[in-house]
């Protein structure tokens, strides 16, 4: 049993679990200027009301699973990493509070502020996390150690704001899709137009990313010698991407919804397969980069996690498939409302 190349599945499935339901949430935020007067605006707030914080237990399990399964790729990610982390950490902060506090008071100027707060942290959020997944592609540079020595200038580049374009756009579409679910009227109406701009803009980019990445990532594609299984899943994901403005046309929204869900976990696994056995690639000198092998806990421990994972992940799909079958459907305001 090959327990490391487990744990690097595991983290594979959190990221994804995350990817797909705070992607939406993300997409709500962006899309929340759309919503005209008050109420539109509280009901777009409370499509995810009741499931943003249940959401964001699957980013915290991962980071969990990854200080408990690599730690040195831990380390190297926080410590490299510092800057964005604290950005993003931000991000989440304030979205949070803008979704608690924003009802608190009646004052238009109380509301609009916290309203931009939630809107602006939501795209950031976006982009940075769209500019780590580009920056993980590309490399970082490594001692011998395993130590980033680099500075933010690294992380940054065209390619990464590319890929951070691309994840923006990607939940921008994830989260309309998700509105049509729970709104009705108008609002559902100019949300199912901006399912189509987000659709639009999400193929334009992940088009120019492909294209980038064949370019600048030729490792990336090599890895699909020793995968080729992995093609299966590309054609999965075309013709999911495909299928959403099908759907969209036939407005069957419950599918295009689950072909976005699809598209996110395909990509997520392709990310997987590219970096592969990397969990933090060395550029320019690759013999330093952290694998899953030599990044790892003891195999003690890596086994001690899966017991403790086969015991508590029923109870993480259980609790979420109960919220999202409670509050299902679209939004009624009510005094308990935000």
């Amino acid at each position: 049993m090959d327990w490391n190349l487990l744990w690097f599945v595991m983290l594979g499935i959190l990221l994804t679990g995350y990817a797909i339901l705070d992607g939406f949430d993300f997409g709500v935020g962006m899309l929340h200027p759309v919503a005209k007067g008050d109420e539109e605006r509280r009901i777009v707030l409370n499509s995810i009301g009741p499931i943003w914080d249940g959401n964001e237990v699957w980013l915290v399990t991962f980071g969990g699973a990854l200080f408990a399964a690599f730690p040195e790729a831990y380390a190297t990610i926080f410590s490299g990493y510092y800057e964005a982390l604290m950005l993003v950490l931000g991000c989440l902060i304030f979205r949070a509070v803008s979704i608690e506090f924003r009802s608190k008071l009646q004052q238009t100027w109380w509301r609009s502020t916290w309203d931009a707060l939630f809107f602006l942290s939501s795209l950031v959020a976006s982009l940075s996390f769209g500019i780590a997944v580009g920056s993980a592609m590309l490399g970082i540079p490594l001692n011998q150690r395993g130590i980033f020595t680099g500075t933010l200038v690294d992380q940054v580049g065209v390619y990464q704001l590319m890929v951070g374009l691309l994840s923006a756009s990607l939940f921008l579409m994830h989260g309309a899709l998700f509105l049509t679910l729970r709104t009705e009227g108008n609002l559902r109406s100019r949300v199912q137009t901006w399912c189509w701009r987000g659709f639009a803009a999400f193929l334009t980019m992940y088009l120019v990313v492909t294209a980038a990445t064949f370019f600048w990532i030729p490792r990336a594609v090599v890895t699909f010698e020793i995968f080729p299984y992995a093609w299966i899943v590309v054609l999965l994901k075309a013709l999911a991407v495909a299928n959403i403005p099908r759907c969209l046309k036939k407005q069957n929204f419950p599918q295009a919804f689950f072909s976005s869900c699809c598209t996110i976990a395909a990509l997520v696994f392709l990310l997987g397969v590219a970096l592969f056995p990397n969990l933090v690639t060395s550029s320019p000198n690759p013999e330093n980069s952290l694998t899953i092998y030599n990044a790892a806990s003891s195999v003690t421990t890596l086994k001690i996690m899966t017991l403790i994972a086969v015991i508590g992940m029923p109870f993480v799909i259980a609790y979420t498939i109960v919220v999202y079958t409670t509050f299902s459907g679209a939004v009624k305001l009510d005094k308990h409302s935000y």
